[in-house]
């Protein structure tokens, strides 16, 4: 859009007054020259924003976001021509919040950018400060994240989420469906490690009565009761092999049948799927179907470890203790979250929230110090043996080795298999090739 002159301007604040979302327009000095009536509304009640700048407003920054370490909009915007979106941590009558950016430059008689239109939708499942509720974080590492989520959410694509286990995967995942179209239908979040392999296909797409052993009556499963809105699978790495064929079936064409039915149905789903395997190895051990991979990660998003932003377990802790102890209003002295902020965290957000329920229990006052942190650490897991120590009996008799144990269930199917090698092959959803492979290692000819 092109602007001829400043006497346009009025128009142009009839034209944002008028608009639902929160708009403002300014300069290419960052002075703001209008705010419409949802924007005042939302995020300056009472207080004029005209004349100060974009920056002052929204962050308090006394100079522009691009020079105090934030992405700017509106520099990004001149470098590229076009319009730009980011995701920024805004100042609000509430706090702190996590707020969408998508910024429009409008362009002169003589093709050059001399306003800039700005809408801002807040992200409401993420905060910049402690909430019991809701995703908390402002490292960079929690922010690239939660950028990524703001982009896809909108989207009907599949979303795959990686990461460490106790990383907040369910979490995302509720965030994604939040900020998605489909937030009015339900999240419906399937377990896929605690389904057996017999029940899985019925727990996911139902079954008809009398379709097997038990079945007593017709059953809806999980895809129907997700429809319209988002199926969460999560640990999709534990899925079957088997199952893997079915659920790409139903992730192409989108249609299923119940066990014991010849009837098609259709599944209005968005799907977000988490795992914290490695899927790249299980496809390229045959252990994950390749096509799958493919269908379950058009938008993949990688969830940072606690390791890697440990400045928001300030903020973390803060919102965890109105979890764990909501009666106490407890607080950590700054020895408590130096302590805190020195480990290591292999068990992530889950594990921290055990040691501040651990700590509480052994805090009677209202403020949580280093030797009640202390405390907790030591009555808690303890470090296993490093890898120069030989193992004890127990560990040598226990087959805990995931190799070991995907060796003996391969073993299992081989042994009940009556058929050819080719038909095994199809049976396990891999190739002749990946079969060859997996028999070898287990010195079958």
């Amino acid at each position: 859009m092109k602007v001829t002159s400043v006497k346009l301007l009025p128009e142009l604040m009839s034209f944002l007054e008028g608009l639902a979302e929160p708009h403002i327009l300014f300069d290419r000095q960052y002075r703001v020259l209008a705010a419409n009536a949802a924007y005042r509304q939302q995020f300056s009640p009472g207080r004029s924003v005209i004349g100060r700048t974009c920056y002052e407003v929204s962050h308090h920054f006394p100079v522009p976001c691009d020079q105090a370490g934030e992405s700017c909009p509106l520099a990004r915007s001149r470098e590229s021509g076009q319009r730009e979106r980011v995701l920024h941590l805004h100042h609000t009558p509430k706090g702190e919040e996590y707020v969408n950016i998508e910024l429009t430059p409008l362009l002169d008689a003589d093709g050059e950018q001399a306003f800039f239109v700005e809408k801002m939708a807040p992200l409401p499942v993420a905060k910049g400060q402690p909430e019991a509720q809701s995703l908390i974080g402002r490292a960079p590492a929690f922010q690239r994240m939660l950028a990524l989520v703001a982009r896809v959410a909108p989207s009907q694509a599949s979303v795959l989420l990686l990461g460490e286990s106790g990383t907040g995967k369910e979490m995302v995942a509720r965030a994604v469906h939040a900020s998605s179209p489909r937030a009015a239908k339900s999240l419906v979040a399937v377990d896929c490690s605690s389904l057996p392999e017999n029940l899985f296909e019925s727990e996911l797409f139902g079954h008809e009565r009398g379709a097997f052993t038990g079945a007593a009556t017709a059953r809806a499963g999980l895809v129907e009761a997700a429809s319209g809105g988002t199926l969460f699978l999560d640990e999709v790495g534990d899925i079957p092999l088997i199952m893997q064929v079915k659920l790409l079936r139903l992730l192409e064409s989108g249609t299923y049948r119940r066990v014991g039915s010849t009837e098609l149905r259709h599944a209005d789903i968005r799907v977000v799927s988490a795992t914290h395997r490695d899927l790249d190895r299980m496809v390229a051990e045959g252990r994950f179907r390749e096509d799958l991979y493919y269908r379950l990660s058009t938008f993949p998003i990688h969830l940072p470890a606690l390791r890697e932003r440990l400045d928001d377990i300030a903020l973390l802790a803060s919102a965890l203790l109105e979890r764990v102890a909501p009666t106490r209003r407890l607080t950590l002295t700054p020895a408590a979250l130096q302590l805190l902020q020195a480990q290591d965290y292999p068990g992530n957000v889950r594990e921290l929230r055990n040691l501040l329920e651990r700590a509480s229990l052994l805090c009677d006052g209202q403020a949580l110090d280093a030797g009640h942190v202390r405390e907790a650490l030591q009555s808690g897991r303890k470090p296993l043996p490093r890898a120069s120590e030989p193992p004890g009996p127990a560990a040598i008799a226990k087959p805990d080795s995931l190799e070991i144990l995907e060796k003996a269930a391969l073993q299992q199917v081989i042994d009940t298999h009556q058929g050819s090698r080719a038909e095994l092959a199809t049976k396990l959803g891999i190739s002749e090739r990946s079969l060859y492979r997996r028999l070898k290692s287990l010195g079958k000819p």
